[in-house]
């Protein structure tokens, strides 16, 4: 018994890594209805511009985050205003198809600057450092800091949303983007705000991605994968929801490594599969009005 808390333990920890995938994902989808095939590219890259700040200034990963967020930010602000604004319109296909193409350029790229050598950001004696809860049972101190780091994203994405200006910005470009205009919003401008928002998340995903795990310029799409899972399983729209699917999909992922370690994978996906042929809206979606 006490084993398979343990387990489920460290399947809630790394759902919270999960929900930072989803998370950027989640909001721009909200916000301008864009399916970012290049979200887990842009996780792989702040991951190698956190590997480019820690080896040139020599400071920790978690320390790095100072200047990768602003640095991903920036990325997304400049990737929207200048590129995937053009994209967008009625059709789904354009914006598609362009991410696509970014997410290949985003690995190649990363492969001729990095080669495909596979890499690890180092956070020294954070990585080690565990509690002991109960008999049997411990806690690592950096899938802590990861899971509370996780929540305080989603609750600052929430107040963001509903209790400032920018996110009634967001809402209100999101309801009708003609009426939006109309009350003298400037779209083009909130859409990149909101792009740079979600590469700020995926800044601190892949942060602390890169220093649980080995990364390479090719793990972008499987993160993906995840990051689209527990945003389906969440519910589009809901920010809690998506903590929610994140942990849903560790937990079943531990669980199923548990029993095989072949299974690891395939264990989230079946509950993937299962949670969306019950209920195709997720489990917490976004209730309007």
């Amino acid at each position: 018994m006490t084993e398979w808390l343990n387990v489920i333990l460290q399947g809630v920890l790394i759902g919270g890594l999960y929900a930072m995938f989803a998370a950027g994902l989640s909001l721009i989808f909200g916000v301008m209805r864009l399916v970012n095939i290049a979200h887990g590219d842009l996780i792989v890259l702040a991951a190698y511009v956190a590997l480019t700040v820690t080896e040139a200034m020599g400071i920790g990963p978690l320390t790095s985050l100072i200047l990768v967020v602003p640095a991903m930010a920036l990325i997304g602000y400049a990737l929207q205003r200048l590129l995937l604004n053009r994209t967008l319109g009625d059709d789904l296909l354009p914006p598609l198809l362009v991410t696509f193409g970014l997410s290949i350029i985003i690995q190649n790229g990363l492969l001729e600057l990095f080669t495909a050598d596979s890499q690890k950001l180092k956070a020294g004696a954070v990585e080690i450092m565990t509690y002991h809860l109960a008999p049997g049972i411990w806690i690592g101190l950096l899938p802590l800091i990861q899971f509370i780091v996780a929540v305080a994203v989603i609750a600052g994405l929430q107040v963001l949303f509903y209790r400032t200006a920018l996110g009634r910005a967001f809402r209100a470009t999101s309801d009708d983007q003609s009426v939006a205009q109309l009350m003298g919003l400037d779209t083009r401008h909130v859409f990149a705000m909101a792009m740079a928002l979600s590469l700020a998340v995926i800044a601190i995903a892949g942060v602390f991605l890169a220093v649980r795990s080995n990364f390479d310029p090719s793990i972008g799409p499987a993160r993906l994968i995840f990051g689209f899972e527990a945003v389906i399983i969440g519910g589009l729209g809901s920010m809690w929801g998506t903590l929610a699917g994140g942990i849903i999909l560790g937990v079943s992922q531990a669980i199923g490594a548990q029993i095989d370690p072949g299974w690891q994978l395939l264990a989230g996906h079946i509950v993937f599969l299962a949670i969306l042929a019950v209920r195709p809206q997720g489990l917490f979606p976004k209730v309007s009005g």
